[in-house]
């Protein structure tokens, strides 16, 4: 496993690693139903176009790259408009949606701690709540609550009351969650953070690239914004449903002021002066000048034609899954994202999880998830060309796979080497 005595040509580098690539999901076909979102060739190309540009630039330190420090004031910036956010919102560029939520919850620690006093810091969280945030919990000694959701899988506003305390710093909704793609009660969970001068974090990283042109196409969506009182901040990923390479996210903060809370300062070092925003030091400029790109190239026509793909595929997706015998979509999908069950009445029959593994076989792929045992699928515009293939094939592996349960019941949402 060492390095090689002699070094491989470029040839034989790609050559070896279009090999190791031989088994990895087919998201190119539309076949992966997350990771990867396709935006099609005129994005592919301006994407590898701009990342020829900046392959080796480093954004810790933008004095030496301004053009970096233009680009992550435009991203967020146009951020920020999509968001509704009144004058003086100010956010940085991060590495992916954990790294946003992560500085949500550090600068939320940091406002109770200097507004308030907070020095055993506590949040709250449905548990439908991206697992982010109970790894920024453990990252930054932060409380967590964990209230269950309610019967349509949005966050439990009465439950989560009962939680807050005076040591509460920060409130958690998602728009839309992940697991079963609902919006939280936006308005509520904000004025609940708002009664005890808690921060309020919408976690956007799914739906920050959708709900915008959903609304924009004429949907009326819940309130989630920074229209919504008591919004602090909100996450999104550009390399989500913005159709950015991976990793670009941002983090959107009210005021200016605010935002002051996510950046660590030190100045008692050798080396001079040191400020980070983020968990990384270096920062590749890649991903920063790539989403940029995209985002430029796309505008608001491609981004409302991008997301009325999504969505029309969306719903032709949850509508052939409950057509169906023996399959359920648990809850009411608001967006893109859906999670695909054995109907009550089925469980002595059908196993989601072996459903999963037969598609696999065919070259599907869906994340699990559980409980209650389900496939998860986000949808993007490069699904929408094979929803119907994908349901006939779901509808022979759920003939084939009756009475079947697999063994593996493991489900991994995780690097595991």
């Amino acid at each position: 496993m060492g390095l090689p005595e002699r070094g491989m040509s470029p040839d034989e580098v790609i050559a070896t690693l279009t090999h190791k690539r031989a088994r990895d999901a087919r998201w190119q076909d539309g076949r992966t139903f997350g990771m990867v979102y396709d935006g099609g060739p005129g994005v592919h190309e301006v994407a590898q176009r701009t990342a020829e540009l900046f392959l080796h630039e480093n954004a810790l330190n933008t004095r030496a790259f301004p053009s970096l420090a233009e680009i992550q004031s435009d991203v967020v910036g146009a951020t920020a408009e999509l968001f509704h956010a009144p004058p003086g919102a100010a956010g940085f560029m991060t590495s992916g949606g954990t790294e946003s939520i992560l500085m949500a919850v550090k600068a939320a620690r940091e406002r109770g701690r200097e507004e308030r006093g907070v020095i055993a810091p506590e949040m709250v969280v449905a548990a439908s709540a991206h697992a982010a945030f109970h790894k920024a919990a453990h990252y930054f000694g932060v409380r967590l609550h964990k209230v269950d959701v309610d019967a349509t899988w949005r966050a439990d506003v009465d439950a989560m009351a009962e939680r807050v305390t005076d040591e509460t710093v920060l409130v958690v909704g998602s728009a839309p969650q992940y697991p079963q793609g609902v919006i939280d009660p936006i308005p509520e969970l904000a004025a609940l953070a708002a009664s005890t001068g808690a921060s309020m974090h919408v976690d956007a990283c799914m739906g920050g690239f959708v709900l915008p042109f959903m609304e924009l196409n004429g949907e009326a969506i819940p309130p989630w914004d920074f229209r919504v009182e008591g919004v602090t901040t909100i996450s999104a990923d550009i390399h989500k449903l913005g159709y950015a390479p991976k990793g670009a996210s941002v983090l959107v903060h009210r005021t200016k002021e605010l935002r002051r809370y996510q950046t660590f300062v030190f100045d008692d070092w050798l080396g001079g002066f040191y400020a980070s925003p983020g968990m990384q030091g270096s920062r590749p400029g890649l991903p920063m000048a790539t989403a940029w790109a995209v985002m430029h190239h796309l505008g608001l026509e491609g981004y409302r034609d991008l997301t009325q793909t999504t969505v029309d595929a969306a719903r032709r997706m949850v509508a052939g899954v409950r057509s169906i015998d023996g399959l359920a979509v648990l809850g009411q999908p608001e967006a893109q994202l859906l999670a695909i069950a054995v109907a009550p009445g089925f469980a002595d029959r059908l196993d989601a999880f072996e459903i999963g593994d037969a598609l696999q076989a065919r070259g599907w792929f869906l994340d699990r998830q559980t409980p209650p045992d389900s496939l998860h699928a986000t949808v993007s515009a490069g699904n929408a060309s094979v929803i119907d293939e994908f349901l006939g094939d779901l509808r022979l592996c759920v003939a084939e796979r009756v009475g079947v349960r697999a063994a593996d019941r493991s489900t991994n949402y995780a690097t595991l080497e």
